[in-house]
């Protein structure tokens, strides 16, 4: 009821309001939560700048005790930024609820350069309108201070949410709705057209997006200053199922400046899907299609196109990978330092041969559930990757203590150590923290500890 009495048409701002059988959780950080008793989902209230004392009886009797301990009102206004920069935006919210110079600190533009939003009740919709009224105040319809919007998790944001995105925030740099699967295509093309500095999009689990495009109008107009391009540097489309090859055909086309490329579980797409991707895509530096079960060794040759540019690729469970695919990539990306080739089950000790001798500068290898790799392929990898830190081995049924040794042997600087499911001796654990000094060792063996 007191929240509801402070509704006003004046200078609105919000209040994030959490139920309380559904605990607010903001970057890492648990918050406290209040109710109201009018609806059961949470909301974003309006409420006028809050009054410079409170006339409360019950709180006018404590005053003086509280006086006596609120040492943080005599800190100055740029401690007390420096304070809030910290808060997540529910709390932020909240802060502005305290009193008349909390107020007027917590809508500090400085501080309002990222929203952060999450949870499955919120209603994100009505949230982020509230928000971006209150911070285009100063400057209206658009809020040039606002770079960032994280809201995953958000299961009620609709397209409508993301248009109010586009439409107010033309400096936004980085947007992630990761697990917003009620978002379209269509909404996304108004973010990346209206939002020409976005770099950073991150669409996991949203699977109704199948494709990256400018709208139509913005193509029109646009394109003769930038050839149609879109900024993005970083993508992630993870979990987005019915992404075929002609939509990432479309997001190569449109999306040239890709450095980070992530499309695990993207099970539609193909080599020839691969192929569409170099034409266009050729700054990549990180690369992941695990799970994609189409893709081959056709799909490796083309990768490799991307020479020594590359310096991470997971192709965990692409069943069709064998020796053939790691040969091109060990030739021509000589720079690679990460490579997760967990369950391709057609690599063997020859490409582990390829693989080690042409990228020494391998720091993280992962060839678990890889039967046909022996302590023959973990000596090529001790005798020419000394640089490597971290190594999974999970379910290699072919390794024993010996190949185990070597590798402790020759690569000092072993961080991680992942040989669970395997057949090894407690012996050559020992043997592998004697010389491995600062190595976690992930294992499956009781007798170890």
């Amino acid at each position: 009821d007191s929240d509801l009495s402070m509704r006003t048409l004046s200078t609105p701002s919000p209040a994030l309001i959490f139920p309380t059988n559904s605990p607010g959780f903001q970057n890492g950080r648990s918050s406290s939560t209040s109710s109201s008793s009018v609806t059961g989902e949470t909301v974003a209230m309006v409420h006028s700048p809050p009054p410079t004392c409170l006339t409360h009886p019950l709180i006018r009797l404590a005053s003086k005790h509280q006086k006596d301990q609120a040492n943080i009102d005599r800190l100055p206004d740029h401690s007390m930024i420096q304070i809030f920069s910290f808060l997540p935006t529910n709390q932020l919210c909240r802060c502005a609820r305290v009193c008349r110079r909390w107020y007027n600190l917590s809508w500090d533009p400085r501080l309002w350069r990222t929203i952060r939003l999450t949870g499955e009740t919120l209603n994100i919709d009505k949230a982020l309108k509230v928000l971006t009224q209150r911070l285009c105040q100063d400057t209206p319809n658009v809020c040039l201070m606002l770079e960032t919007v994280i809201v995953s998790g958000c299961r009620r944001l609709t397209d409508r949410g993301l248009y109010t995105i586009a439409q107010c925030c033309p400096e936004l740099r980085k947007l992630e709705v990761s697990g917003c699967y009620n978002i379209s295509n269509e909404a996304v093309f108004d973010v990346v057209s209206l939002c020409p500095n976005l770099e950073h999009l991150d669409v996991s689990g949203c699977s109704k997006v199948t494709c990256i495009s400018l709208t139509r109008e913005a193509s029109i107009k646009l394109s003769p200053l930038h050839g149609k391009q879109i900024s993005i540097r970083y993508l992630d489309m993870t979990d987005c199922f019915f992404l075929e090859d002609e939509g990432l055909h479309t997001i190569a086309a449109h999306c040239t400046q890709l450095t980070h490329l992530y499309l695990r579980r993207c099970i539609r797409i193909t080599d020839e899907g691969l192929r569409y991707l170099m034409i266009y895509c050729i700054s990549i530096k990180e690369l992941s299609v695990s799970d994609c079960r189409f893709i081959s060794d056709f799909g490796l040759r083309e990768i490799a196109k991307l020479e020594s540019r590359l310096r991470y690729l997971s192709i965990a469970h692409c069943g069709r990978i064998t020796d053939v695919g790691i040969r091109y990539i060990a030739k021509y990306c000589s720079k690679l330092r990460y490579l997760n080739a967990r369950g391709c089950e057609g690599i063997t000790d020859h490409g582990m041969e390829y693989l080690t001798k042409n990228c020494t500068k391998l720091k993280s290898l992962d060839i678990g559930k890889c039967p046909l790799v022996s302590d023959t392929g973990l000596e090529f990898l001790a005798l020419n990757c000394f640089n490597l830190k971290r190594l999974s081995l999970k379910s290699c049924e072919s390794i024993t203590d010996q190949g185990l040794q070597i590798v402790a042997a020759n690569c000092f600087d072993l961080q991680m150590l992942n040989v669970q499911d395997c057949e090894v001796s407690v012996d050559a654990l020992r043997f592998v923290k004697r010389h491995c000094k600062r190595c976690i060792i992930e294992h499956t063996n009781p007798a170890f500890f």
